[in-house]
């Protein structure tokens, strides 16, 4: 089954998160088992999303979505490294999926590891930890010369936008794979925000007048 035009997946997106937030949601049994069984031999996932890793934002619930909906990606910060952008290649090759969406989130603690990093030379993060650090910093890092650290709440707020379209970016022009399809108009990869607050997903990087 040919996956669904990037235009729709990201209507369908948007519709599911609104269920999400008016607290109506349709995909309430996800341990459905014969939906488990129709996916057994295969799956077609609609869109793949690049989210983070924290617990408060689970992503088949925040956009209302069951099983084999979705090829999801967690890591901390939403951040890309090769390993990433091998799952996303895999899955727009193998399910022609045509919409890839990176999603960040509010009060995020890759955010705000990377701002006190940058602010405490000597802080003494793992080996591991500093590599998730290190590929945010260059997103944030512009943004600490520029936003007083005494309102620390908004410099946050826009590092996390910062990071997102970073990574959109860096997912456009990393991989030669990607960047064909989307010069064909074959795949549209987009940023979005996740509010802890409201529940409301805000899509704001990347998205082309027609869809």
């Amino acid at each position: 089954m040919p996956s669904i035009p990037a235009g729709e997946a990201l209507q369908r997106l948007r519709d599911g998160n609104k269920r999400f937030y008016l607290d109506e949601l349709s995909h309430g049994d996800l341990a459905n088992p014969a939906r488990r069984n129709e996916l057994v031999d295969g799956q077609n996932p609609f869109a793949i999303i690049l989210g983070c890793s924290d617990s408060r934002a689970p992503v088949e619930l925040v956009f209302d979505q069951g099983l084999g909906d979705l090829f999801v990606i967690r890591v901390a910060g939403n951040i890309v490294a090769p390993s990433q952008i091998g799952s996303i290649e895999y899955a727009v090759a193998e399910f022609g999926v045509q919409l890839v969406v990176v999603l960040g989130h509010s009060n995020c603690g890759a955010i705000e590891a990377t701002i006190d990093a940058i602010n405490d030379k000597d802080h003494n993060y793992s080996r591991n930890l500093d590599f998730i650090v290190n590929q945010v910093r260059p997103s944030v890092e512009h943004l600490i010369s520029s936003q007083s650290l005494e309102n620390r709440k908004e410099l946050a707020r826009k590092a996390v936008e910062a990071n997102v379209s970073s990574s959109v970016q860096q997912l456009q022009h990393d991989s030669g794979i990607l960047e064909k399809l989307i010069s064909q108009d074959k795949l549209y990869i987009v940023g979005a925000k996740y509010s802890l607050d409201t529940g409301v997903v805000d899509f704001f990087e990347g998205l082309p007048e027609d869809i």
